[in-house]
């Protein structure tokens, strides 16, 4: 019998130890301002999400998963939520949380009840946010920032307040120098923080794209990456990927240019291969070059 109880315990996670805690709901809110600094149990329904919440992509597998564990544990640790007027309440940190509960058609889910100005609100998600082990390196980089430029730390208050040392925010905060293509790359795996820390005293765009390029395709290590940084810098190697515009392309940029009214920009590969680039400046020039093309 005992163990049956144990169980059934487990099974409804956190929700199991607060049996004797109110909850508010929508009958009633005459609890509502007297709960600041406890854990109850809170209808989903009355949660908003965090406006200041840094992070707005939320893998839909690794919430299934959670959403799973959540119908068979329980929430075992509860979400943080700010008090606001009457019974409504504001996610604080414990967004995965609260979207896997939904997921399941939970009603209410175990929240500590803490006050925070909006200020606080940002500070409280964005360090929460840095603490993550599955950040990549640019939204790390992007909290930082945040941090720097919405609260006005500097980089020493902001090393006291994430526990890291100055010397690796600042590394963080350069990858933000490097080209968006770059950055896309380090976000979706691509390349490595460690290949982007090696690309940022490259300053010319066109040097980190075509080492990023040679990256990819010749499977560059960091340290490969470093040495070819390295002589790029001395003037011993010619610029990666740095191919020539053929003649015959070169004749037909004007006339192209001005078929659509635009300067175009061509790129070639190493392989003879090319793009044609047509730049718009809003959408009534997207939609004009769109019926030229047509």
């Amino acid at each position: 019998m005992a163990k049956a109880t144990k169980k059934q315990a487990l099974g409804r996670g956190l929700s199991a130890l607060l049996q004797e805690t109110p909850k508010i709901n929508s009958s009633s809110d005459k609890n509502a301002d007297e709960v600041v600094g406890s854990i109850i149990e809170i209808e989903l329904d009355f949660i908003d999400v965090n406006p200041f919440q840094p992070r707005t992509y939320f893998n839909e597998a690794s919430l299934q998963e959670l959403a799973k564990s959540i119908q068979e544990l329980g929430v075992i640790q509860p979400i943080t939520v700010r008090k606001l007027k009457g019974n409504r309440f504001q996610l604080v940190s414990g967004e995965r949380r609260y979207r896997a509960s939904r997921l399941i058609g939970n009603e209410t889910i175990p929240a500590y009840i803490r006050l925070a100005n909006d200020q606080e609100m940002l500070e409280m998600a964005l360090v929460e946010n840095i603490q993550r082990k599955n950040l990549d390196p640019i939204e790390v980089a992007l909290s930082y920032q945040r941090l720097i430029d919405e609260i006005e730390l500097t980089q020493e208050e902001l090393s006291s307040r994430v526990g890291k040392k100055r010397s690796t925010i600042s590394n963080y905060l350069r990858l933000l120098k490097l080209d968006p293509i770059l950055q896309t790359g380090m976000r979706d795996g691509f390349i490595s923080m460690g290949h982007g820390r090696a690309m940022i005293n490259v300053e010319n765009t066109e040097d980190q794209l075509g080492i990023y390029e040679k990256i990819l395709k010749e499977k560059l290590s960091v340290r490969q990456t470093e040495d070819l940084v390295k002589k790029l810098k001395s003037g011993t190697t010619t610029k990666p990927n740095k191919k020539q515009i053929p003649s015959y392309v070169k004749k037909s940029i004007a006339g192209i240019s001005e078929y659509f009214g635009r300067k175009i920009d061509v790129k070639i590969s190493t392989n003879g291969k090319g793009k044609i680039l047509i730049p718009f400046h809003s959408e009534e020039d997207l939609n004009r070059i769109k019926n030229l093309l047509k």
